[in-house]
């Protein structure tokens, strides 16, 4: 089957052979880098990006792509070091910097990316995906109607793009505007029809409209699509511990905290299930956690205390982390002997 990665990456094999006839061609091993860029190989990208640096540190232009290679690998500094690179030896255009504040989002430094963002637009004023990256920093900072217009001047920039109906459709659950959200999901299902983000979105908002049946089929169906999509393995595991089925509890948020460790109650209705189920040393490392993310939490605190000394009673002697404490009845009281009462001579009747 031809996937859509097999082009580029076919393409970039078939310079194998015009670099290993000219292995100082900085003009090819930058062609070749791209390819494997494209192809999602990041790491093979930057391995001819420094083979050409060693032969030309003065091009911008490869300095460009070794950032988006250590962007695409996560390794923000390099990336912003690289394009700063790229900024000095001459790399111009609204690329650079729509690459810089996309980085500094990742790396959370929201003015940093709003300030690059914005340089980026005046160069282009109508690039949606910056227009898109300042709706997600907006988001991020918690103003959401900005976010939200940003977002829909994006859309209309470019209206088949997937990632913008999702990120709209999932502000707007959070913003508490389930109907607006169902247009947008609606629309990102029709374009893409393996989305399970647009799945969850679409069941979100069924269940803020007092329909959670129709949500879960939903959330089981984006999970169908995309077992990373831990929100809907976390809704799934409310439901269950709504209708007391502990079991479900356990599939689904044993996954959702492995992706989120913070999700509202999850980890105590976790540490709950395994408990109900008599599985008391993940019930115990559960309830350790909940005393390490509130310290001084007098109820979790209790549950660690008892949890752990069920654990040590269904243990062997050999294998207790602690010493085991017998009951020892109390010995009976010594009774003293009651004094003998002096004799009292009997009268002779003499």
């Amino acid at each position: 089957m031809t996937t859509v990665q097999s082009g580029p990456r076919v393409q970039a094999d078939e310079l194998n052979g015009a670099i290993a006839r000219a292995p100082r061609n900085v003009a090819l091993l930058a062609k070749r880098a791209t390819l494997r860029l494209a192809a999602g190989q990041p790491r093979a990208a930057l391995t001819d990006i420094a083979t050409a640096l060693e032969i030309d540190d003065a091009d911008g232009n490869l300095y460009f792509l070794q950032a988006r290679a250590f962007r695409a690998i996560g390794q923000l500094k390099e990336a912003l070091a690289a394009a700063r690179q790229a900024a000095e030896h001459g790399f111009g255009g609204p690329e650079l910097p729509l690459l810089v504040g996309e980085t500094h989002l990742a790396a959370r430094n929201y003015a940093a990316a709003l300030d690059n963002l914005d340089r980026t637009l005046r160069l282009d004023p109508d690039q949606p995906a910056a227009l898109f990256y300042k709706g997600l920093a907006y988001a991020a900072t918690a103003d959401t109607s900005t976010a939200v217009q940003y977002l829909q001047d994006a859309l209309a920039r470019d209206p088949h793009e997937t990632e913008i109906l999702h990120q709209l459709s999932f502000l707007l659950n959070a913003w508490r505007i389930p109907a607006d959200a169902a247009r947008y999901a609606a629309l990102g299902m029709r374009l893409d029809t393996t989305s399970g983000l647009l799945r969850y979105d679409y069941g979100r908002q069924l269940e803020l409209q007092g329909r959670p049946d129709s949500a879960l089929w939903y959330y089981r169906r984006a999970l169908a699509l995309d077992t990373t999509v831990y929100r809907a393995d976390y809704r799934l595991g409310l439901a269950a511990a709504k209708a007391r089925q502990p079991k479900v509890v356990i599939q689904h948020l044993v996954r959702a905290l492995r992706r989120n460790p913070r999700l509202p109650e999850a980890r105590a209705l976790l540490a709950e299930a395994f408990e109900s189920q008599h599985r008391l040393p993940e019930a115990l490392a559960q309830y350790r956690q909940l005393v390490a993310e509130n310290p001084g939490n007098a109820h979790w605190t209790f549950k660690v205390w008892k949890t752990n000394e069920q654990v040590q009673a269904s243990l062997p002697d050999s294998l207790r982390t602690g010493p085991r404490y017998y009951y020892r009845r109390p010995a009976a009281p010594r009774l003293r002997p009651a004094p003998v009462e002096a004799l009292v001579p009997r009268s002779s009747g003499l």
